[in-house]
């Protein structure tokens, strides 16, 4: 088998990478300026956040290192790669079939045809090439969810736990369920986003588009025994940027963050003896709108409050509750039980 070409080093923004030592030789190659371009386009025009824009910077650098890496590493930049590059790149990452890398086909393509629309809205290419490439047929997958008596169990066992930290996670995991709040909408919380009775909360969500959610009794009762202990996080000479905060804490960026607030809960699964791995801030934000439709609130109302912009996404949970409903038949119904013939009308009768 021939040696590979060197695959040559994605430099963000061209500036050289070192290489570390024993890593094969080879050309250092730098993004295309279009790649800067657009991503800040999708920060200034679509709002999009950090980790989007970095999440998108990855997707097209993994492809211009496949593509440049062709023809003995003699392959285009991706700004002038053509349908035939991008068709094998893909092909590349769903070689082995399954559901993850028809899912990583579908990211990246999104990704490519968003890019070379780019391109070619800006006068920099005349064709987009991804115009033509048709994507992977992918089912999409029902939510995972917890059950009501599972999600009880996890807020019974937070507010047992007491002290700053125990009436803090019981603040978040109330609030949470409550709203089915993004993760990083949660965290990212300002004191002013609650109302001057406490009952609504606006929250500015994608794009920086403002909603607002109505807070339970459970959640402001939790928020109202949290509020007093909330200096218990503030950073030593911060206190003053932390004021604003609704949950602070003594890291070095002065806010929760997402990671720290997942490994709390996964903590939390296993105290309330549930598996940590199918429990998540997700998880709960699915669970939230699923036992919503459960006790009968219609879908447009679950769709503002998770703050959707299309209904079509919020229409999975449906399914949900429709799978859910039809085992609920199947189970309890008693002309339904396996294995128990169903006579036929009139069947029996005298």
């Amino acid at each position: 088998m021939a040696p590979r070409a060197p695959t040559p080093d994605i430099v963000p923004g061209g500036t050289p990478k070192k290489r570390s030592a024993g890593r094969p030789r080879g050309a250092t190659l730098a993004l295309p300026p279009g790649v800067d371009a657009f991503l800040d386009m999708l920060v200034a025009e679509r709002g999009a956040a950090a980790n989007t824009r970095d999440a998108y910077r990855r997707d097209l650098a993994d492809a211009a290192r496949f593509i440049a890496g062709q023809k003995n590493g003699k392959g285009p930049p991706l700004d002038q790669a053509g349908t035939d590059d991008l068709r094998a790149y893909l092909h590349h990452l769903g070689r082995d079939g399954t559901q993850a890398a028809v899912r990583t086909v579908a990211r990246r393509l999104s990704a490519l045809r968003q890019y070379y629309k780019f391109l070619v809205s800006e006068g920099r290419r005349d064709i987009d090439p991804a115009a033509v490439l048709d994507g992977p047929r992918l089912g999409r997958p029902l939510p995972k969810i917890l059950s009501e008596a599972d999600v009880t169990r996890m807020l019974d066992t937070a507010a047992a736990q007491g002290g700053a930290e125990g009436l803090r996670l019981a603040a978040l995991l109330e609030l949470l369920y409550a709203t089915g709040l993004r993760v990083s909408e949660l965290v990212g919380l300002p004191l002013s986003a609650f109302s001057r009775d406490g009952r609504v909360l606006v929250v500015k969500g994608k794009g920086g588009k403002e909603r607002m959610v109505p807070l339970s009794p459970p959640a402001r009762d939790a928020l109202a025994a949290y509020l007093p202990h909330r200096a218990a996080f503030f950073s030593p000479g911060r206190e003053g940027k932390q004021a604003g905060v609704l949950f602070p804490s003594r890291s070095s960026g002065g806010t929760l963050t997402r990671q720290r607030f997942g490994q709390l809960l996964k903590d939390l699964a296993l105290a309330s003896g549930l598996d940590p791995a199918k429990v998540s801030p997700h998880v709960l934000r699915h669970a939230f709108a699923t036992h919503l439709l459960d006790h009968g609130a219609d879908l447009r109302s679950v769709q503002k409050m998770l703050g959707h912009a299309d209904i079509g996404t919020t229409q999975i949970y449906t399914h949900v509750v429709g799978d859910r409903l039809r085992r609920a038949v199947e189970d309890h119904h008693p002309l339904a039980k396996a294995g128990k013939p169903r006579k036929a009308p009139g069947e029996g009768r005298g």
